[in-house]
This record gives structure tokens, C-alpha cells and sequence, in this order.
């Protein structure tokens, strides 16, 4: 059915598009009018043009069309059932009735380029949730050749630009004064240089990220709830005249969170440290990482007396009770949004313990350290032991010279073959004679985060 493509973007406007005139015209300049024209309607188009919009979306018979339909799917008031019909005729597939099943289907057809009208659609959808949007959406960052993710893959996270507000140098208080921290609650624990600190997940939670001077090094924590990673990174890079300053753009892409930086608003990968889109897509930059553990509050402020807590006082209105944040999502086996995942090994939300050397990473499951606490392998031909609790997430890792063989001794410390005493440290392991061995930079995460982006680069522990 050949259809007027003015009258069929008149109709769409008329259902509810009418403030979208300018971006629509906008759309159309592109060529391929009338495919552009449908595809708003699908969204905004009264009953009628969706149906016209459909029929002419089938008869276009190509797969191109498949990332706007799958996009309607999340978006558009209508039934999903005439659009999954419609998504089946152009694709041949038979996915699922959701847009959860049509994002697992998308992921794995990367041969699939949309149709050219579908990056100004999905930018000027994106714009009419948050304007603020046109940060990271610009056309000349959204061409497929200048981004290393693809676009119809990122989906927005439910908040709008800075919704998740980050905690940029934040309010912080001695051990004594933290009286709102209870025994069990969880913590990142830091230490540079001597300087000490925690930061409670059940503030992290609500703010995914901080951006700190830490033992004078610039560093921000991006916490991914989603993923369960917390990651520490250094945030100023040699030849910069300044660190990056990071934030949380509202938009995943495979359940991670794409955070931003504040000086060029390109977008990052928070599990890679690595700019994907934007004015730094193609800079080569990878942040470095440096340790962070999770552990109790109890045991962190037993082994730092001196240390520093996040106060509080964050500057924002928040429910910062215990296990308030996330909760429901934390208890559950299942993801808030979609991406493929490769269970024969683990389950999805199965905690892992990863390191990333030059050459190589490997992931240690928290479940290996359920029956023992002290585990001495090695990464990409480097030696390192691994000292775990699987109970509160808790994992650092040493280097271990010459391939030193450690085992757990009294009051947490090790051992080694020599039965020589050598005392954990967050910064090294620190042995007789002055001996040190360095403290490892890794983090936790999901299984299915670091399957989904180290799974083909990346060891797995079996012992």
C-alpha cells in the first residue's frame, strides 16, 4: 500500500506530536519521507495512521526498519501485538511478544544497519524525554562509522541527564561521627596514599558515582547498580590540563550504564573505562583503574580506625536507609533491561571478582571462596593471590612475586611457604624484611556484565 506520506505525518502530529512540528521536518529532510513519516507514527499516530504506518513499514520488506519498530515497541501506547506482526513480516523472525525479546534479537543480528532515517528518529524521541539529551545525541556523533557501540542498542535508563546526581568532592566524617552506618552494611573502601575512606552502597545507590581527590589523586567511583560493579578509575591523563569530571547520562547499553564527562559530554563505558561516542570516540583513551574492595562497615572501620565516611549531608533529598535502594532488583534473579547473556557457566547475576593486566583478565566466581579465603593463581602469566569473602562481596588481590605460595593465618593475615607472617594491607601485602607486594586494581560484577564485555578475552577461574 503506497501511502501520503504528508497526510500520514499530518495524522501522526495530530495524535499528540503537534510540539514535534520543527523535529519532524527535521526528519524528513533525511529522504525516504514517508519511512520517517511511519515511524513517528507509530509512536504519536492515531489509530489510524498506525495502522497506515504499519502496512507501509511491512510492505518496505526490508529488515532496516526493525530498530524503529523495536523502539515503538517500548515507547508507543498502542498494542505490541500489530508491531511484533509487523517485525516478524521484515525480519523473517520469530522473537518474542515484548521489546525485551526484540532487544535480545537485535543484539545478536549486528548485521542489521537501520534504515538512514533512524538515527534523527531516535534523537528527536530522546529529545522530547529530556532536551538535555542533544549533549550526547548529536547527528554528527551519531553516524555508525563514528561510534563504538551501535546505536539502536543504547536504550534510556528511565532518568533524564543527571537524574542519578553525581557526589562531586562530597561531605565526609570521622569513623565516630558515621553513627547512621549500621555493623553489616556494605561499603566501598578506598585507600591512596595513605588516605582512607568508605563510601556506603546505600548512598552509592542513589548516585552511581563520585568524583573525588583521593591521597592527591583524581579519581572517580562509577558505580553501575545495574551491572553490580563499582569501579575506581583515575580521572587525569597525562597531556590533559585538567581531570575529567563524570557523570550519569540516563542511557545503558547492554544493562551498563553510559556515563558522560563533563568537559566534552562524550560518552563512556563505564565497565571499560573507555570513551564510545562523541567527541572522544575515537581519542584511544582507557582510564586507569585503581583498587576498591566491598566490605562490611564493622570490619573496614576494625582495620582503619582513622578512616573517612561519606557524610550524610550529600546535598540531596534521598531515602539513604539500609537496603532501601535497588532493592527489589538486588533480590532478584531477573534484569531490568535487556541484554544476552551466556549461562552455561553461570547464572546471570552471579557475582564474579575480576582482574583486568596488560594482556590479559580473569575472573575469580565469589563462589570459590565460600569453602576457602586464600587463593593463589595467576593472570596473563602473572602471579597473584586472592584473598575473598563471599558472604559480603569482599576480594583483593596482590601480586605475588617469584610465585609465592600464601596461605590464611590467624587474625586475617597470611602465610607463606616459609610460614613467614605477612599482614593485609589495602595498599600491599607487607611480609618480613620490609618485603611488599602490590595491591591489584579489580572489582566485583555480575557474571553477565563481565561475560558480556570480557567474555572473549577473559579467563575464568574453575578451580
Amino acid at each position: 500500500m503506497i501511502l501520503d506520506r504528508r497526510r500520514l505525518l499530518s495524522a501522526a502530529l495530530a495524535g499528540g506530536a503537534g510540539a514535534a512540528v520543527g523535529m519532524s521536518g527535521r526528519l524528513l529532510a533525511q529522504g525516504d519521507e514517508h519511512i520517517a513519516a511511519a515511524q513517528w507514527a507509530l509512536i504519536f499516530g492515531p489509530e489510524k495512521a498506525f495502522a497506515e504506518a504499519l502496512d507501509l513499514l511491512s510492505a518496505h520488506g526490508r529488515p532496516d526498519v526493525a530498530p524503529a519498530m523495536i523502539l515503538a515497541l517500548r515507547y508507543t501506547r498502542a498494542p505490541a501485538a500489530p508491531i511484533v506482526a509487523a517485525l516478524e513480516d521484515v525480519t523473517g523472525a520469530r522473537a518474542g511478544p515484548d521489546w525485551f525479546d526484540w532487544m535480545l534479537w537485535q543484539e545478536a543480528h549486528p548485521e542489521v544497519t537501520p534504515h538512514p532515517s533512524y538515527p534523527l528518529f531516535k534523537r528527536e524521541l530522546m529529545l522530547q524525554i529530556d532536551p538535555a539529551f542533544d549533549n550526547f545525541l548529536k547527528p554528527e556523533y551519531m553516524a555508525r562509522d563514528r561510534m563504538h557501540i551501535r546505536l539502536e542498542e543504547i536504550t534510556w535508563g528511565g532518568v533524564r541527564k543527571d537524574g542519578i546526581p553525581s557526589l562531586d568532592n562530597p561531605n565526609l566524617v570521622t569513623a565516630e561521627a558515621a553513627s547512621y552506618l549500621k555493623d553489616d552494611d556494605l561499603i566501598f573502601g578506598v585507600a591512596i596514599n595513605g588516605d582512607v575512606r568508605a563510601y556506603p552502597l546505600r548512598i552509592m545507590g542513589w548516585h552511581e558515582m563520585f568524583n573525588e581527590v583521593i591521597g592527591g589523586v583524581p579519581v572517580a567511583l562509577a558505580y553501575c547498580t545495574l551491572c553490580g560493579s563499582g569501579i575506581l578509575f583515575e580521572t587525569q591523563l597525562p597531556g590533559r590540563p585538567a581531570p575529567f569530571v563524570f557523570g550519569s547520562s540516563g542511557f545503558l547499553y547492554r544493562s551498563n550504564k553510559l556515563m558522560f564527562d563533563r568537559e566534552t559530554h562524550s560518552l563512556w563505558n563505564q565497565f571499560t573505562g573507555k570513551p564510545v561516542m562523541g567527541p572522544l570516540w575515537n581519542s584511544g583513551i582507557e582510564l586507569r583503574q585503581r583498587p576498591v574492595v566491598i566490605t562490611r562497615w564493622d570490619a573496614w572501620r576494625k582495620d582503619n580506625p582513622d578512616t573517612r565516611v561519606l557524610s550524610l549531608q550529600t546535598g540531596h533529598r534521598r531515602d539513604y536507609g539500609s537496603g532501601v535502594v535497588y532493592n527489589d532488583y538486588f533480590a532478584s534473579d531477573d534484569l531490568m533491561f535487556p541484554t544476552a547473556v551466556d549461562q552455561r557457566l553461570h547464572k546471570q547475576k552471579d557475582y564474579v571478582f575480576g582482574l583486568r593486566v596488560q594482556g590479559g583478565a580473569k575472573a575469580w566466581p565469589l563462589e570459590a571462596f565460600i569453602d576457602r579465603r586464600v587463593i593463589n593463581d595467576e593472570v596473563a602469566g602473572l602471579p597473584v593471590v586472592l584473598i575473598g569473602d563471599a558472604k559480603t562481596r569482599t576480594v583483593r588481590a596482590y601480586a605475588r612475586g617469584d610465585a609465592q605460595q600464601f596461605s590464611a593465618a590467624a587474625g586475617g593475615a597470611l602465610k607463606d611457604a616459609n610460614g613467614q607472617t605477612w599482614r593485609v594491607g589495602e595498599e600491599s601485602l607487607t611480609g618480613p624484611g620490609g618485603l611488599s607486594h602490590a595491591r591489584m586494581a579489580g572489582h566485583i560484577a555480575y557474571w553477565f556484565a563481565w561475560n558480556g564485555y570480557l567474555g572473549g578475552f577473559a579467563e575464568l577461574y574453575e578451580g
